[in-house]
């Protein structure tokens, strides 16, 4: 079985859809999926499916790319994160492409999120882009090994991997790494040790080839552990067990939490 490790089936696009992608999920073992926050206001729509779906799963958090938002404590992060089906903090992090001038309120927030991981004892889900050195950087000055966590779609280098894996972190690999010019990626995923490795869709965006350029949706993760699965020239069941196992250990659920 395969559980989708990012998320957003909150957004408009995938909501009004919603019992069809579940069931798309069943169709292709895909068991279960977390579905990330990416602000405030819409947080207890997030956690509404979560709470309403065994198989489903939250986080809570203010993306990096959310320029005007009040930005959040740490205190109020980890209060909102205490709920059994609330299993980590973010998405959060930095991302120095879409975004110019100042971003120290970003590297604020980021620090923000960190602190109240380690208040809430859940682990962190980041995002990173053209932001790495800043982004270790804080991690490390923050002490966010201490509840580690997960690098989502993750597309930076096999040293940047291995600097988040010393920190107690795992990397997720989602639909660019089935992309044919993402060879630099594909090496990493080669690299990974398989007791380090997550697979997500971020859907509804970056669908995996064949259906690249189209919306993507939880049941495509599939694609992404078959590409893995060829890479590393090993049957697809070793990576279905593996990122379920890392899944399960991360997030700290119970030993039957995946029986849903």
């Amino acid at each position: 079985m395969f559980i989708d490790s990012h998320c957003h089936l909150d957004f408009p696009d995938l909501a009004k859809d919603l019992d069809a992608l579940l069931l798309n999920m069943r169709n292709n073992q895909v068991t279960h999926a977390l579905c990330v926050s990416v602000n405030l206001p819409d947080f207890p729509r997030v956690r509404s499916l979560a709470e309403t779906h065994d198989n489903l799963y939250a986080s809570v958090g203010v993306h990096p790319d959310y320029e005007n938002e009040i930005e959040p404590t740490d205190d109020q992060l980890a209060k909102l994160a205490d709920h059994p089906k609330v299993i980590a903090i973010g998405e959060t992090g930095l991302d120095y492409f879409r975004l110019q001038g100042d971003l120290e309120w970003q590297r604020e927030r980021f620090r923000q999120h960190i602190r109240a991981a380690r208040k809430a004892n859940k682990p962190l889900i980041i995002h990173t882009r053209e932001a790495a050195a800043d982004t270790l950087r804080i991690m490390q000055e923050e002490n966010a090994a201490q509840v580690g966590g997960v690098m989502h779609c993750f597309t930076e280098s096999w040293e940047v991997a291995q600097q988040a894996i010393a920190m107690n972190f795992y990397i997720s690999f989602s639909g660019i790494v089935t992309f044919k010019n993402a060879v630099a990626l594909k090496e990493v995923a080669r690299k990974i040790p398989l007791d380090r490795m997550l697979i997500e869709t971020d859907s509804p965006y970056l669908a995996p080839v064949p259906f690249r350029g189209k919306q993507n949706q939880p049941a495509f993760v599939r694609h992404v552990a078959e590409e893995i699965a060829r890479l590393r020239a090993v049957d697809l069941s070793d990576i279905a067990t593996a990122t379920t196992d890392n899944f399960v250990k991360l997030f700290k659920l119970p030993g039957n939490a995946l029986h849903a």
